[in-house]
């Protein structure tokens, strides 16, 4: 230390803890000549003695004055080392760096001022300290003092300088400093950050595309920022990364679009607009790399279809379709089972936009990997089914076609029709709102007939009465009026002289036998009219109540309909459809005369002709149809209810009416039975409830609904 003084004049020391700048700089310029001389005689033990003077008693010094001599000191010995400084550095840097986190600013201003200087100095011999001179710089960056912010921007800008003209860097150990500091929020720091990503991805020699995992998330984060210049630097890079992913042969997109994925559910519309942007990117160019995060990349596409920001809808729509369009193998890596679990979510969701693409999902799954989507059948049948209660119209048709590709194996077309029919069970508001749209699209699919006899089957065995009654009625009601049951219904017109036709009509009648007037209209349309009449005539008086005539009324309209045309045309031959005119002056006894209904039948019966009557006729007409087999033209027979076939056909085509009669009142007794149990239970609740009423309150008997029984029997029947 003796020889330390004898080199320096103590009034050079003194000077330089002085607290005038300019007597500080004084000295230091002196130290500048000292060490100039020293170097020049090849001194460098004397060198190194003098900086580890100005370190030990100026820069660690407890006296800012001190310290802040010792670091223009440490600066300025640097500048006469000049080209031998590199020598030196590993005493010179280490003090400057320590004075960064110095509690007073101007010393921390003073130390990025001797740094600045060291590095101008020794340029490229200066990287070995990067990364320590990095993180002081990012620390710098966000300072509470202005002056020292700026001049830590000066310096940053030198050492960018160094950086990107050494071939000395090493991006392998900057990177982990860097993915360390992404999340900062701090926006001076993430402007700090930005800037050293542009830089650095401007260097040719430094591949930092194949980084960009590393530090993506955290540039996709400034995004949300509140400062729109960080926001827009961010963007800038983001950009500028993108179509350098465009032009690489090789990038790493399975880790990306994990990032991705999670950043496009960003509750910021700019982030979410930006990550979708880049997966629409990712599948057109990410190819076999991307197959095994297909799944995840369509839980992020799906919810933005619905986005309440227009162009996050049409990036959605089309990378959405994009996708679908890639024909992938599960050999390849692609899970099917993954992507039926994220179409099933999102048809739990709230947009129907989503749910509508989820299912268009589900159906090309379906189309191109039949075997694998059933072997998943029961993850999704049950989420399938319930989407059946949707709000909207397409969703609904969606599904069903959806389940007719399902329903194309005889088990699963079972399972479908015994769960249709389980949910039109326990949510009577389905069978009301939605039983015509379903039943008639399923008919299309599926073919009319496959499901009607499905259906019957299931409801003949039906142990909810109530229920039964109620679907019969629904499926009555639409095989009468819809447009797509019209071959079914000519099929039923020739149930007498088609084989086809009988087969059909015996399979429905079995259910059918659940409700009197589906029944009636059954026969109706089968144009068997005497067993339509004597299934009229064993009606009893509990059977005509206001359900009854509710039904009938209807039943009485839809004979003024064109799909029962050619019924009312045979009533232009009395003599020949005698029974159909029975049956209908049948109905017309059943009615009430101040009805409608009474009206419009009695009008259309007024309207039969006379002529084809004569007296002897009419007054045989009730005592049987053998009684007036002698008035029908020679050459013909009579069919079962009195319309004239060829000769050799069977008069019934197989059909035993006697025995379906039995069977049609077998079943409405117990209906009748199960309608006595109810009552009764109802009854005896509502007198239990009287008896449990406190004395001193008035007794007010709840008003007995006398319509029919509750709960299940009080049910309304669905409305088309």
């Amino acid at each position: 230390m003796a020889d330390v003084f004898s080199v320096i004049p103590a009034s050079v020391l003194r000077n330089l803890s002085d607290k005038l700048y300019e007597k500080r700089k004084n000295a230091a310029l002196e130290v500048e000549g000292i060490v100039k001389q020293l170097a020049a005689a090849g001194d460098h033990d004397k060198i190194s003695a003098v900086i580890n003077l100005l370190a030990s008693e100026f820069t660690y010094s407890p006296q800012a004055n001190h310290r802040k001599g010792g670091l223009i000191g440490l600066a300025a010995a640097t500048v006469g080392l000049t080209s031998e400084a590199a020598q030196h550095l590993e005493q010179i840097v280490p003090p400057v760096l320590a004075s960064f986190s110095d509690q007073d600013s101007r010393v921390r201003y003073y130390a990025c001022e001797a740094l600045y200087n060291i590095a101008k100095v020794v340029r490229g011999d200066f990287i070995i300290f990067f990364n320590k001179i990095f993180d002081a710089l990012c620390k710098l960056s966000a300072d509470s003092d202005a002056n020292v912010q700026s001049a830590a921007h000066l310096l940053d800008r030198l050492v960018k300088d160094i950086v990107t003209e050494s071939d000395q860097f090493s991006i392998e150990e900057f990177i982990p400093l860097l993915r360390e500091r992404m999340n900062v929020l701090n926006p001076y720091v993430r402007q700090f950050l930005v800037g050293w990503i542009t830089v650095l991805d401007s260097v040719p020699d430094i591949d930092m595309l194949g980084f960009l995992p590393d530090f993506l998330d955290g540039l996709f984060n400034m995004l949300s920022d509140s400062s729109h210049e960080i926001r827009q630097q961010a963007d800038s890079a983001l950009s500028e990364f993108l179509q350098e992913i465009k032009n690489s042969p090789s990038v790493d997109y399975g880790r990306m679009a994990e990032i991705l994925v999670q950043r496009a559910a960003s509750q910021d519309e700019f982030t979410r607009l930006t990550a979708i942007t880049w997966i629409n990117e990712f599948v057109k160019l990410g190819g076999d790399q991307l197959i095994p995060y297909y799944a995840d990349i369509l839980g992020a596409i799906l919810p933005c279809i619905s986005d309440k920001e227009e162009k996050i809808r049409v990036v959605a729509r089309e990378t959405n379709e994009e996708l679908r369009s890639i024909k992938a193998d599960p050999a390849e890596g692609f899970d099917v089972g993954a992507i039926l679990t994220i179409a099933r979510r999102q048809l739990s969701g709230e947009w129907e936009a989503t749910r509508i693409e989820a299912l268009h999902w589900i159906s090309t799954l379906l189309k191109r990997h039949r075997m694998e989507v059933l072997s998943s059948l029961d993850d999704i049948f049950d989420t399938l089914l319930k989407v059946l209660s949707d709000p909207s119209d397409e969703v609904v048709l969606l599904v069903l076609e959806v389940h007719a590709c399902i329903a194309e194996d005889p088990p699963h077309f079972r399972q479908l029709v015994i769960f249709l029919v389980h949910n039109f069970r326990v949510d009577n508001s389905l069978l009301e709102k939605r039983g015509a749209l379903i039943i008639r699209r399923l008919c299309v699919l599926l073919d009319a007939e496959r499901v009607y006899r499905e259906l019957s089957t299931i409801l003949e065995g039906e142990s909810d009465l109530d229920f039964a009654s109620i679907m019969v009625q629904a499926l009555n009601l639409i095989l009468l009026t819809s447009s797509e049951l019209s071959e079914l219904r000519n099929l039923l017109k020739d149930s007498l002289v088609n084989p086809a036709g009988k087969n059909l009509f015996v399979s429905l009648y079995a259910s059918w036998c659940h409700s009197p007037m589906a029944i009636i209209s059954l026969c109706l349309l089968a144009q068997t009219y005497q067993h339509a009449s004597a299934v009229i005539h064993s009606l009893v008086e509990e059977d005509i109540n206001v359900k009854f005539l509710v039904q009938l009324d209807k039943l009485i309209r839809l004979l003024e309909t064109p799909i029962f045309a050619y019924l009312r045309l045979q009533l232009l031959e009395p003599g020949r459809y005698i029974w159909l005119l029975k049956a209908l002056y049948g109905l017309l006894m059943l009615l009430p005369q101040q009805s409608a209904a009474f009206k419009i039948l009695r009008t259309r019966l007024k309207a039969v002709p006379s002529y084809s009557f004569n007296g002897e006729q009419l007054r045989r007409t009730s005592s049987g149809i053998g009684q007036i087999l002698h008035h029908m033209p020679s050459g013909s027979q009579i069919t079962e209810d009195g319309d004239g076939i060829p000769d050799g056909a069977s008069s019934h085509n197989g059909i035993n009416f006697a025995a379906r009669l039995q069977q049609f009142e077998k079943m409405q007794h117990q209906h009748r039975v199960h309608t006595k149990v109810q009552a009764q239970l109802r009854n005896s609740s509502i007198s239990l409830s009287r008896e449990v009423q406190r004395p001193e309150e008035p007794q007010h008997p709840p008003a007995l609904d006398m319509s029919g029984p509750p709960s299940r029997s009080s049910r309304r029947s669905p409305v088309q």
